[in-house]
């Protein structure tokens, strides 16, 4: 390929543009529509799209799928939160591994540092909390952040899968109550879930630190 000027040719651009128009189209209509018709196993297949490459709306997608089958709203909730912490190590793994010097362009050693510190002392809540959040919160960034900051695998995958549980099943017990309309609903009251949503994981994680204390505890005093 020829740049003239540091440019890609005119030509060339717009035929990238129609490329790339193309399979956001075919992705449109025809490939979501098959994953959604999957059910269970489509809600596992989008979510997992969702979180590592391609922006899916997979609340408005939940509230379709629970809204036409009610009865197993849990089992959508939980493939899909299966699927969001599988998608999830792809940017993960771009963060782990370079992600590091990504930021350290940014911010000098010791604010990176300060922030390796802030991270790894709630690391748990620093991915769950997020992951329970519903757009526009950058999803992805957080995941990066854990990347480079060298989570766990399994408690990285063990926080988004907790955080999108809570919020799948918060959204879908709405959707029964109220009706497809629940999106629209939490997308309009963000600072609200934030507070439902963070109670939740602050709870959560409490129970979760006394019980994983008490069980130091006991091992000690064998």
């Amino acid at each position: 390929m020829i740049f003239l000027n540091g440019r890609i040719p005119r030509g060339k651009g717009r035929d990238l543009k129609h490329f790339l128009k193309s399979i956001w189209t075919k992705w449109k209509l025809v490939i979501l529509p098959v994953l959604i018709k999957w059910g269970i196993f489509g809600a596992f297949a989008v979510a997992a799209l969702d979180s590592s490459t391609i922006p899916v709306p997979m609340d408005a997608l939940i509230a379709l799928w629970v809204w036409k089958d009610q009865q197993h709203f849990w089992a959508y909730c939980l493939a899909a939160s299966m699927g969001s912490a599988v998608g999830g190590l792809l940017p993960y793994a771009l963060g782990r591994a370079g992600g590091e010097l990504f930021i350290l362009k940014r911010v000098n050693r010791e604010h990176y540092e300060k922030m390796k510190l802030r991270f790894e002392k709630q690391e748990f809540l620093a991915m769950a909390i997020p992951s329970a959040l519903p757009p526009p919160t950058p999803w992805k960034a957080f995941v990066f952040a854990a990347g480079v900051f060298e989570m766990r695998v399994v408690p990285f995958m063990l926080a988004v899968f907790t955080g999108r549980m809570v919020r799948w099943l918060v959204l879908s017990l709405l959707v029964i109550k109220l009706g497809p309309g629940a999106v629209q609903m939490v997308e309009h009251h963000a600072l609200q879930t934030l507070v439902v949503v963070g109670g939740i994981a602050i709870i959560a994680f409490a129970f979760w630190w006394l019980r994983k204390t008490h069980c130091g505890k006991i091992k000690i005093e064998e």
